[in-house]
């Protein structure tokens, strides 16, 4: 019997979890307690299953489990072994534990003691100084004055001067282009889209009966003659466009195409829907196709990318102030209003300056993220951005999106194949993949470094590798 077993098998009856991870929490219990140190070899699975008393797979899920967590390597005809480097994996937080999070774009969480505190005096001054009776009351739809006027001063800096009649509070970008799409187009009627864009835009369109057309992309983004062959024969009632770090590609349209885009939606009288989820991110960009084509455009920013996934904020800037009336009773009708006690907190970290802090610390941490990247990927193997929180990865051949993300899932790591994005039949073999949910940049490049050795490896040699 190995010399491990009776203590793990202990272990595995004391918990609670499923036995997989019960068996990579004694492993780092081992760890931590110094019974394993590093480079010390593990049991063969076959060996260990028999006795665990568990099946073959359950055990290779432990060992799959312990090595998405950084406590060990495995390797074909070597086996399984302590991490070289092991400090500091072992105390992991709970978003860890399992499957790490590289499926949902969410921005990378700064541990900035400072920041945190700032952020903290801000919840708790809503809470000391706010009205509580208020804040359980229907507010004022669109949301009121003062909490339109933070927006638009939280989206100066991409459109100056923005007037607060044109602005609206949103639960979230999704409640906003809830409210659009079923304001612009008909069941029925046409929406162009990127042909690989976010799936959100693919799931309201099926449930509002909207045709998706999707156009093709060079490396600007959407291609001009694309959209002007689509107006003349499709008649779309409405352009919608992801321009700054797209999702999923990361590419940004520059000035030349935005300009050349608005032309054409000007020519034949098509509303813009920009959605600009990650528009504060770059420290340098284009300004907004709404500064170019305000009368056409609607506009719509949030604090989901900006700050944190769980801020459910978004400002629809509507192309004047009776748009932005008509806008509110749909609203209404779809998603009443954004929680108010969530509004107060947004408004309060705008107006001091918390807002702001947090955007420049996120900024910082992508940006140390994008740089583990491109240490460890292939040059010229994926789209990114430096500030952006989540990369396009392209696939060598012979691996496909499926394979691909099939393996990394079994290493511990999710990632989300283009399946999702596309609007064509033909998917590209290529699959997103985010930074911001690996709890820590050690988390981040563990799990860069396992998307790393399974792109070197043939498909048929990766699934050998436990």
């Amino acid at each position: 019997m190995s010399e491990q077993a009776p203590r793990w098998k202990a272990s595995l009856k004391d918990s609670d979890k499923p036995a997989y991870l019960a068996l990579a929490d004694a492993i780092a219990d081992d760890i931590r307690s110094g019974r394993l140190t590093a480079l010390d070899r593990l049991p063969p699975l076959r060996l260990l299953a028999r006795e665990l008393g568990l099946n073959y797979t359950t055990a290779a899920r432990g060992y799959a489990e312990a090595q998405s967590r950084g406590l060990i390597d495995s390797k074909a005809g070597q086996g399984s072994f302590i991490r070289a480097t092991t400090a500091a994996l072992t105390n992991r937080s709970a978003r860890t534990v399992g499957l790490v999070e590289m499926t949902m774009n969410l921005p990378p969480e700064p541990q900035e003691p400072a920041l945190q505190a700032r952020l903290r005096r801000g919840l708790m001054q809503v809470a000391e100084q706010g009205d509580i009776a208020s804040l359980l009351r229907y507010q004022e739809f669109g949301g009121s004055a003062e909490e339109r006027d933070a927006g638009a001063r939280w989206l100066g800096p991409l459109l100056p001067g923005l007037a607060v009649d044109r602005v609206l509070i949103c639960p979230g970008i999704q409640g906003a282009l809830v409210a659009l799409f079923s304001t612009l187009v008909r069941p029925g009627e046409v929406m162009c889209c990127e042909d690989i864009t976010y799936p959100g835009v693919k799931a309201l369109s099926a449930q509002f009966g909207i045709r998706l057309h999707g156009l093709s992309m060079d490396a600007d983004g959407v291609i001009p003659q694309e959209f002007e062959t689509a107006c003349r024969v499709h008649r779309p009632k409405a352009l919608y466009l992801n321009p700054t770090y797209q999702n999923p590609t990361t590419l940004v349209i520059p000035l030349a195409r935005r300009e050349t885009l608005v032309a054409i939606a000007r020519q034949y009288g098509v509303a813009i829907i920009e959605d600009d989820a990650y528009g504060l991110l770059p420290v340098k960009a284009p300004p907004p196709m709404a500064s170019l084509a305000p009368e056409l455009t609607y506009y719509v920013s949030g604090l989901a990318k900006h700050l944190g996934a769980g801020l459910r904020i978004a400002y629809l800037v509507a192309p004047e102030a009776r748009a932005a009336k008509r806008l509110i009773s749909t609203l209404r009708a779809t998603t009443i209003m954004a929680a108010p006690l969530t509004v107060a907190l947004a408004t309060r970290w705008i107006n001091d300056g918390s807002a702001d802090a947090m955007l420049h610390a996120i900024r910082r941490e992508s940006q140390a993220r994008q740089k583990i990247a491109a240490e460890l990927l292939p040059r010229g193997s994926y789209y990114a951005k430096p500030e952006a929180f989540h990369l396009w990865l392209r696939l060598p051949p012979p691996w496909n999106r499926i394979d691909f993300a099939t393996h990394l899932r079994t290493r511990g790591i999710g990632v989300v194949g283009s399946d999702a994005f596309a609007i064509t039949a033909t998917p590209p073999e290529a699959v997103r993949v985010c930074l911001g949910g690996a709890a820590t940049r050690a988390d981040c490049r563990h799990s860069l470094e396992l998307i790393a050795d399974a792109l070197e490896q043939l498909p048929e040699v990766a699934s050998t590798v436990l």
